[in-house]
């Protein structure tokens, strides 16, 4: 995150900060004056959640904003991760939203990197269910329904 900004946190709420974790005691707004990568805990995946493509790469993201120690590692992960997204993924949405992200995260703009992932999780969605219902032999996605219901 480049520049200030400011973080309103609710009672208990954490916020991680250059891989510190801070916890408000109570309601409380911070203004953040240089330059910083911050992750809300209502954007931060479980390791349990990560079970798409694009979820597991927002979670080797996460992991380079969360773990200074592990940044190294992960970042070597994340450029296998999205070389073989690139290569796997047809849909034009998703291939432009992962190269603007390699180039946040080159530009070391994890924050925005982040945001801009989250967005494309619906679209994820929506490709792997038309993936469901070609492989269960349906059209659209009632049919997959329908075809659930009855196995």
């Amino acid at each position: 995150m480049k520049g200030t900004f400011k973080l309103f946190l609710k009672a208990n709420e954490r916020v991680f900060i250059n891989g510190a974790v801070l916890r408000a005691d109570r309601k409380v707004g911070i203004e953040l004056l240089n330059d910083v990568d911050f992750l809300l805990e209502n954007h931060v995946l479980q390791v349990e959640d990560a079970d798409t493509p694009l979820k597991q790469l927002y979670f080797i993201i996460q992991i380079m904003l969360m773990s200074p120690s592990e940044k190294p590692a992960a970042a070597k992960l994340y450029k296998d991760s999205v070389k073989a997204l690139l290569a796997t993924f047809d849909s034009a949405e998703v291939l432009n939203g992962l190269k603007q992200i390699d180039v946040m995260i080159a530009e070391e703009r994890t924050f925005e990197a982040l945001k801009a992932l989250r967005a494309l999780f619906e679209v994820e969605a929506g490709i792997l269910a038309r993936k469901r219902g070609e492989s269960l032999g349906c059209d659209n996605p009632a049919q997959e329904d329908r075809h659930a219901a009855a196995g």
